[in-house]
């Protein structure tokens, strides 16, 4: 009975282990990145009419910059600039986006959301 109990608890370390280890091997997880780099993607507004200060936890490298950038980027009116050294991003708007929009991408991108304000 104690060598089942021992033998599942192991296995279920190996498969939450290898379920995190996925996501990192994948590029998705917060840091850093994978075998499948993030590529650059600039993005050019037409007219900017509001611009936000986010402040970002987790970003650590290039591969982290490009993916905030890219999932920001993907939100329509939306382009972003990375600061790694400030942990900043700014969020140039062409139409009004809401800080929880802004909030869920960068989540969804695998990091923390310290602070939003406009600039």
């Amino acid at each position: 009975m104690e060598n089942i109990i021992i033998i599942g608890i192991v296995v279920a370390m190996i498969f939450f282990g290898i379920r995190s280890g996925m996501k990192h091997f994948r590029g998705e997880g917060g840091c850093c990145g994978g075998s499948a780099p993030v590529k650059k993607q600039k993005k050019k507004l037409d007219k900017v009419i509001a611009q936000k200060v986010v402040v970002v936890e987790g970003m650590t490298c290039e591969h982290c910059k490009n993916r905030v950038e890219k999932y920001i980027n993907e939100i329509d009116g939306a382009a972003a600039k990375v600061n790694l050294k400030k942990g900043e991003v700014v969020v140039f708007l062409a139409k009004d986006v809401s800080d929880d929009q802004i909030r869920m991408v960068i989540e969804k991108a695998g990091y923390g959301v310290v602070e939003i304000c406009e600039k």
